[in-house]
């Protein structure tokens, strides 16, 4: 690494904790916009904006369901963490145990009536987690909050156990777009997204695990380069790395070994998105 180089990381890291409306000044006088444009942000701005507008109104069950079980709050999060942890049960007695934790410390009585579409509120509601599979009759929906705690205490059955699994599968779906990069890939271009994919969840926690993290992502990077079209990093796949993937030791107290095991990682990544001329993140 150059002098020149660590100038450079050493004024970022000067700046990293800086007020941001100073740095956003300071950007602005550096690069002032034109009159025109400053109108065309403002012009796609307002695009962006009614677009978003226009398509939550037309949002399906499931973006209904995701939009009242959002990630900020408590349900949500149980939700999520469901979604994630049931993806590593050994087994359907540690499935059973999981689900009834997570379902059943969470306010699900709370969210009634906060939304437009019948899927999250009447009859269909039993949570997504009966889905199809549970009939709620009109007993249940003159009490649900009482029939919701029956019901978890019936989630060892495998209907109930299968009705997780499918509200999970449903919700994972919306978040995950393929199960290999490959997948991946066909589905976006499908569905005409713009992604920057990442395809690990965990941090390394030995060395071998960073060794092995650095492969995926540089079989990604050359799977989504191979794809490139020539759009450029900006209009373009990308992918978007973990850097505690690539250092079992990513911490502060460990910054010459950082330097010294994470650098050359991110660095041979990088180089490898370089040729495709693709985004790296």
């Amino acid at each position: 690494m150059t002098p020149t180089d660590l100038r450079h990381w050493d004024e970022l890291d000067r700046n990293k904790y800086r007020d941001e409306r100073e740095v956003v000044a300071e950007l602005l006088a550096a690069e002032p916009l034109t009159p025109d444009g400053r109108a065309a942000v403002l012009n796609d701005a307002i695009g962006l904006v009614e677009s978003a507008r226009k398509s939550q109104k037309r949002q399906g069950v499931v973006e209904s369901f995701l939009q009242e079980f959002s990630l900020g709050t408590r349900e949500g999060l149980a939700l999520m963490c469901l979604a994630e942890a049931l993806l590593r049960t050994p087994d359907a007695d540690t499935r059973d145990r999981l689900i009834a934790e997570k379902i059943g410390s969470a306010d699900w009585a709370s969210h009634l009536g906060q939304s437009d579409s019948l899927f999250v509120n009447a009859s269909t509601w039993g949570l997504m987690l009966t889905g199809k599979l549970v009939d709620v009759d009109e007993e249940a929906r003159a009490d649900l909050p009482n029939f919701l705690k029956r019901l978890v205490g019936r989630l060892g059955e495998p209907v109930i156990r299968q009705a997780v699994a499918t509200a999970v599968k449903i919700m994972g779906e919306q978040f995950v777009v393929g199960r290999t990069i490959e997948a991946a890939l066909k589905r976006s271009d499908r569905e005409n997204w713009l992604c920057s994919f990442d395809m690990l969840g965990e941090g390394a926690r030995t060395a071998a695990d960073a060794e092995r993290y650095e492969k995926i992502y540089a079989d990604a990077i050359e799977a989504v380069g191979k794809t490139a079209k020539g759009e450029g990093p900006e209009r373009g796949h990308g992918v978007s790395v973990k850097l505690s993937a690539l250092s079992p030791r990513y911490q502060a107290v460990q910054e010459d070994r950082v330097w010294e095991e994470l650098y050359p990682r991110i660095l041979r990544l990088a180089l490898i998105a370089a040729k495709y001329d693709i985004n790296y993140t």
